[in-house]
Formats: C-alpha cells, structure tokens, sequence
C-alpha cells in the first residue's frame, strides 16, 4: 500500500448530527488566534476538509472536527469546525462531539460525575461542563459565545414564494429563521426533501437581499443556515425546529447554535429572559435543552449567553489514505445528494 497520507479519525455523532473528529495526521495551521488558524485551514488547506467530507470518502451529512493545541491559556484543547460547504466559528452539535471524543478517548482526563474544561474555538473560549459515568460522557453542556439578534420581520422576496417574513440572528453563525406551518410545514422527515429544497431558496436569497456582519469577525457574514422554526409556546416546553444545512439537508440534531440563535430572537421579542429555558426538538426527533444565562447590553446591542445541553455517541474509528494514483485525490460532489449549490461559500 501506498499512501500520500493517513488521518485518523474517530467517528461520532450528537443527537444525530455527525461529527466526526481528526485526531492524528493533520498537522495545526498557522495562525495567532483560532480564528486565523480557521481562515488559514480554509485558505491553504481545504484539501483536507474535501478529502474527509466529499464522496467517495465521506458525504453531504458529515462535520469533520479537526482538534489542534489551544491558544488561548487555560483551554484544554483546540478545534476548527469543518461543514460541507463552509468553515464556522462555532457549533453546537460539532462541539458536543469534540468534548465527547476527548473524554472518551482520554484526551482530556475524565473526573466522575462532573468534568469541567474549556474548548478555544474560532468563535470564542466555550466552557464546558460533561455529566461522565463509568467512563462514559453522559451529557455535554456548554456555554456558547454571545448570540444575538441581527434582523426582526425581515420582507425577504423569494422567487416562486413571494414575501417571506425572515428573523435574522448569530448563534455562532448567521441563521435565517422562518415560520415553518406558515410556509406549510410540521416538521416531519418525509417534509426532509421539500424542506431543504425551500431552505436553500431562502437561504441564497437572504444572502443576496440582506447584509448582516458581525461586528467582531468582518470574515463571517451572511446567512449560513435557515432555520424552518415551530410555534414557541412559552419558556421550559417543547419546539420542533430543523436547519437547512448548506448545500440542502436537514441537521439531524436540534442544531446547538441555530437554538442559540431561537433564543436570540425569542428575547429580543420579550418572549424568553434570562433563565428561561426552550427545549428545541429536531426532524427526527432528538432535542437539545437550551438556557439563557445572561442578557447583556453593549455598545447598543443586546446579546445573550446561551447554555447548550446534548449527548453524542461514538460510533467508530478509522484511517484515511489517499493513494497517489487515485484520480479523485480532492473528491467530488454530484447534484443527486449535493443539490445544486455545492460549492464554498455560494
């Protein structure tokens, strides 16, 4: 056997999300903070996030995390958060799976009952805090970076669909909510196909009509995600939700950072304070328990500190090689499971 490479990789998924995690064979990317190294990963290293996420190694439903040393003093550990199309400063469901892999895999020293570390991501130091027994990771809970709402009532002009309302917030990336059973959804999985197919109209559309930056990271603007959201009937009940993950798919999970974004929204309007809890419920039913911390005002804008709780299982290991005669050494992507926009940043 010949090989140009080998990855190791530990598979893993959170609430149905996966989210595979790189640990040995990629070594860190250049960079003073984790931001820099992420943009440094997506500018001069993709190759390994097309190897691992393209067909015929990998798919349209798959996260790869790759873990690297941490910058910031007092982080255990590292992490760059690799998407289909696009890298994020953040994740929920992504950050789940990293902090159950390290535990598990003694990366990080697992105490019973509680084990309590920090994770340096490119969005910001997330705290988090792992229900652990018999050398099991039972539940992750995190403390996200501030969310915030960016647009409330958006008219967003949809081809085919006319005026659509649209909410716009970060969670750790910019997600475009929208009432579902207004747009004649209830969130089931056989909905998965129409609802991705809308999702991605809205999603390239918002992209196009409405300019949203963040105010800390010039790099990361625009819609990334639409989320197609359920009635919220107060704090401490149920809300179904399910995110268009680009290039068109449902998340599997309740999505960590698009409940982040909900909660954004939700304040924003006086529906949630602080405390206030929305358990958010996915399309094939798994949930995420989502917490307002702290409500905060700064600058003029008001941000929250959500708190994420979930679970994430390990699903196996494997090494990736890339033979050098192999004619797909970068991978491909084909509109019969990647839709028709397929492409980075589109």
């Amino acid at each position: 056997m010949r090989t140009r490479l080998s990855i190791n990789v530990i598979g893993c998924h959170a609430e149905g999300e996966i989210g595979d995690v790189i640990v040995g064979g990629v070594l860190p990317p250049a960079g003073a903070t984790m931001m820099e190294r992420m943009i440094a990963m997506e500018r001069d290293h993709d190759h390994i996030r097309r190897l691992l996420i393209c067909e015929p190694r990998g798919s349209v439903a798959r996260h790869v995390n790759l873990i690297v040393p941490a910058i910031t003093p007092g982080c255990a550990a590292g992490a760059i958060i690799m998407e289909p199309t696009e890298y994020v400063p953040m994740s929920g469901s992504n950050t789940i799976c990293v902090a159950t892999v390290l535990l598990e895999t003694g990366m990080v020293p697992m105490v019973e009952p509680v084990t309590r570390f920090k994770l340096d991501m490119p969005g910001g130091v997330i705290e988090v805090t792992a229900e652990c027994e018999g050398g099991k990771c039972r539940s992750v809970t995190f403390r996200n970076a501030p969310a915030f709402a960016a647009v409330l009532d958006g008219a967003l002009e949809v081809p085919g669909h006319g005026t659509i309302p649209l909410d716009i917030a970060y969670g750790g990336m910019f997600f475009g909510i929208v009432d579902a059973q207004a747009l004649g959804f209830q969130i089931v999985p056989d909905e998965a196909r129409d609802l991705a197919a809308l999702g991605e109209k809205i999603r390239m559309a918002a992209r196009e009509q409405f300019e949203v930056v963040h105010p800390d990271f010039p790099n990361v603007r625009g819609v990334s995600i639409v989320q197609f959201a359920m009635p919220f009937n107060g704090p401490g009940n149920v809300a179904r939700n399910t995110c268009i993950v680009s290039p068109g798919r449902s998340d599997r999970s309740p999505t960590g950072t698009g409940t982040s974004a909900r909660m954004a929204v939700l304040q924003a309007r006086g529906l949630m304070g602080r405390g206030d809890v929305l358990i958010h419920e996915s399309i094939i039913g798994s949930r995420f328990t989502g917490q307002i911390l702290e409500v905060r005002e700064n600058a003029g804008r008001t941000t929250i500190i959500p708190q994420i709780t979930g679970r994430a299982w390990i699903t196996g290991q494997h090494s990736y090689y890339l033979d050098p005669e192999d004619p797909w050494q970068t991978g491909y992507m084909l509109s019969d499971t990647w839709g028709v926009t397929p492409t980075l940043k589109q």
